[in-house]
């Protein structure tokens, strides 16, 4: 009996990443006024920062049909894997919930005939769930059990940490994942935004004048939650161009000296939502 660990789009893990880690990555849609892209295979990275520049209005999200999840659960199920699903979270997509619908719909149906499919509200998104997925494989590769695993992320997700820094908070209003008074209050004070995902939620948790300050002002919040536990996953992303990216990752240099985190630009699901120009850091706490 294998493992078939699955995840959704927002991990950004490619496909061909994912042929190649043996694990299934379910797209989240992005939806332009022409035409719905799935994230990763109708609409690469590059070609979404495109588009969205010139889009006379902001593309949505769509999350994940039951079937989608429901596909890739039967095919499992027929190879004898056990599966173990983490989402974005649950506050911010309903991803979670179609994986949970496709189980019901197996169990309905008779197909699950025994409890192997373990799904897990991974309260994170972009590199934060990455980093979780990076876990899981390497748990999966020592070969636990799907609910070893399963047992195992929800406990590690509650030692992840992810800080970013923003051009703007306007994507994050207009796509309704922040309140009307965090993003005035950045706007007014014309500042770099830093948030951070917390409890499964967006949240604004501080605000600085200049890129240098907001990311010196990133290292003090990884301090203050403990510093970066380099013996697991970590990983920085950024959307859009990589120049920005650029001095994020020289500052960086200097607080976590020979350590090597694994590098992503963040895709169309979270694109969406964060614009362009921004930076990310995501760690499990020491």
């Amino acid at each position: 009996m294998g493992i078939r660990i699955v995840t959704d789009s927002t991990a950004e893990i490619s496909q061909n990443q994912a042929g190649a880690l043996g694990i299934s990555v379910v797209p989240i849609k992005s939806v332009f006024a022409d035409c719905e892209y799935r994230d990763g295979i109708d609409l690469m990275t590059e070609e979404f920062y495109e588009k969205l520049q010139a889009a006379e209005s902001l593309p949505t999200t769509s999350q994940p049909s039951p079937g989608d999840f429901e596909a890739i659960f039967r095919e499992a199920l027929v190879a004898g894997d056990q599966i173990v699903v983490a989402t974005i979270s649950s506050k911010l997509s309903g991803t979670w919930q179609s994986a949970c619908l496709a189980k019901e719909v197996l169990e309905a149906d008779g197909s699950l005939e025994e409890d192997v499919i373990y799904i897990i509200d991974s309260e994170q998104t972009t590199i934060g769930l990455n980093i979780l997925m990076q876990r899981a494989i390497q748990m999966r590769d020592e070969g636990m059990n799907g609910k070893e695993i399963a047992d195992a992320l929800e406990k590690a997700k509650k030692d992840v940490r992810l800080y970013a820094v923003v051009d703007t908070l306007e994507y994050l209003h207009k796509g309704g994942r922040l309140s009307t008074a965090s993003k005035v209050a950045g706007t007014l004070l014309n500042v770099k935004p830093l948030i951070a995902v917390d409890e499964g939620e967006v949240k604004v948790v501080g605000k600085c004048r200049g890129l240098k300050k907001a990311y010196d002002e990133i290292y003090e919040l990884v301090a203050k939650a403990g510093g970066v536990d380099f013996g697991q996953p970590f990983a920085m992303g950024y959307t859009g161009d990589r120049e920005r990216f650029v001095q994020f990752e020289e500052i960086s240099k200097e607080h976590l000296g020979r350590h090597e985190p694994t590098v992503v630009g963040i895709g169309c699901a979270i694109g969406t939502h964060v614009g362009p120009g921004a930076v990310a850091i995501a760690f499990f706490v020491q």
